[in-house]
């Protein structure tokens, strides 16, 4: 299993352009996302990393169980746009990269973002 902090660094920063691009072109299409119940969406990111994180107790990325965690995180990302298998793995990094995305994720457990990384990786291999 690949972590997003041991993928090759060409395709990390493909990954990253491509999550840049995608949302500012999604962004520009509607509006900056008013199609999006952004209350709704707040709680069922809360609600999924709250179940995820009392779930990863010797749990690892590509269990099935966190799968499904991942399939929600997918959909609830999706809500905004459909990502592409790079943009999906750009998310991943951004949460690692990012100091306030690390801080809000690993608020819920402090391994969330590492694990959920590799949990987004094993995802987009298998489904995207």
């Amino acid at each position: 299993m690949t972590a997003i902090k041991d993928m090759d660094e060409r395709y990390a920063d493909l990954c990253r352009r491509s999550l840049a691009e995608e949302q500012a072109r999604s962004l520009a299409a509607t509006g900056g996302w008013a199609h999006v119940d952004k209350d709704r969406v707040h709680k069922d990111w809360h609600d999924l990393y709250s179940e995820m994180a009392s779930s990863l107790a010797g749990a690892r990325p590509a269990d099935d169980h966190i799968q499904l965690f991942v399939e929600r995180h997918f959909e609830i990302a999706s809500r905004f746009y459909v990502p592409t298998k790079e943009a999906y793995l750009g998310m991943a990094i951004l949460y690692a990269e990012d100091s306030a995305m690390k801080e809000f994720h690993n608020s819920y457990h402090p391994e969330m973002v590492d694990f959920l990384g590799g949990a987004m990786y094993a995802y987009a291999e298998k489904r995207l």
